[in-house]
């Protein structure tokens, strides 16, 4: 009886550590793909790019900027309404690109 606990125990503890280890790293180029498509509109997303507003600030700016950090990114790309961009309807892994790509300016 004690070995089918503990090796229920172990099944469990297992399975735990699976479902809440570290998520994958984020995906930069999926980042500059999804920035590309969405966002070079208005912002200058990479270097070289020859259109783009000057009212906002480019990518470059973003990610050096001390104001935005990883989280706060985060937590303002997944706000559903911004007072001048698009709803983008992100998931979080594509959020978590998008900052990786921003941040690595």
């Amino acid at each position: 009886m004690k070995r089918i606990c503990g090796l229920q125990c172990a099944g469990t503890v297992a399975l735990l550590l699976i479902v809440t280890g570290e998520a994958p790293a984020a995906d930069r180029l999926h980042g500059r793909a999804i920035a590309q498509r969405w966002c070079s509109e208005c912002h200058v997303v990479a270097p070289g790019q020859v259109r783009g507003s000057d009212t906002v600030p480019t990518f470059a700016q973003i990610g050096a900027s001390e104001r935005f950090d990883e989280r706060s990114l985060s937590a303002f790309l997944a706000t559903p309404h911004h007072s001048r961009m698009p709803n983008l309807s992100l998931t979080r892994a594509e959020i978590a690109d998008l900052v990786a790509y921003m941040k690595a300016k």
